[in-house]
């Protein structure tokens, strides 16, 4: 099977493109991090991959908004690249701050395929402080990078994580089924004293895709959540798991979503 190549942007305040590119790597793909400017300079071509990620951080310090200077410059540097990208049969994932960016792009919802028209928003959290937490998601829409998989546990790291669309927008989310991620009270969240939406978001919304469900934006960390003693309660796992002479896993549920992008392309 030939390796898919996977693109993961990087600078200006983006941090997390390590633990994304290796997320990629381990599930069997080649992926390579880019600086923004490689791309704008023509140093790197973007039709050489098949996949596209926006990883976390603070790009910009968010300082106009989270989110919102990066996909500025993307926007009007790379915006005819990014359209026929797109346009082709290919992948691509924003995460937290890329959620953001992906959003201020109007790469989701995308309705009736207006890339560019922004629908969504990600503002404050109601506790107005940035949350860091494991959540617990159920899948509610069909896309190649939730294949397989129902539910699962994710870490979240936000200030600015509420997902908001105006009422007729909502409507549309859930009448084409572009809501991919809601947050729930799963296996996990029956060990923690919180609530199962932590920033309040609109229907429970953690995560939506375009309507081809081949652009996937999310606010949860899947590269934060792809091994079993990341999970906050594993010690407690473990002792069950010993108890039943059963294997103890070694990875998480997170590992899922680039093993899925990986097969998409196999």
């Amino acid at each position: 099977m030939n390796k898919p190549n996977v693109l993961v942007f990087s600078g200006y305040g983006l941090n997390s493109e390590e633990e994304t590119a290796f997320g990629f790597e381990w599930a069997g793909a080649k992926a390579d991090i880019v600086h923004i400017n490689d791309l704008i300079d023509g140093r790197v071509d973007l039709s050489d991959y098949q996949i596209l990620s926006f990883p976390g951080g603070f790009s910009y310090g968010d300082d106009t908004g989270s989110g919102n200077a990066y996909a500025n410059k993307v926007r009007n540097h790379l915006w005819e690249l990014l359209q026929t990208f797109i346009a082709e049969d290919k992948l691509v994932i924003g995460i937290c701050n890329g959620c953001q960016i992906v959003a201020n792009l109007g790469l989701v919802p995308a309705f009736t395929k207006q890339y560019g028209e922004r629908n969504v928003a990600l503002t404050n959290n109601n506790s107005a402080r940035f949350v860091t937490r494991w959540t617990d998601l159920k899948v509610t829409a069909e896309t190649p990078w939730l294949a397989g998989l129902k539910e699962l546990s994710l870490p979240i790291a936000h200030g600015e994580g509420k997902f908001f669309a105006s009422e007729d927008d909502l409507k549309k989310l859930k009448k084409n089924k572009q809501i991919a991620l809601q947050y729930t009270k799963g296996s996990l969240s029956k060990h923690l004293s919180l609530p199962a939406n932590p920033n309040g978001s609109i229907a429970d919304i953690a995560g939506i895709i375009d309507e081809s469900g081949k652009i996937l934006a999310l606010m949860p960390h899947p590269e934060r959540g792809m091994f079993f003693h990341q999970l906050p309660h594993w010690t407690f796992l473990k002792e069950q798991y010993i108890r039943k002479g059963s294997i103890l896993p070694k990875v998480g549920s997170g590992l899922q979503l680039f093993r899925n992008a990986v097969k998409y392309f196999s």
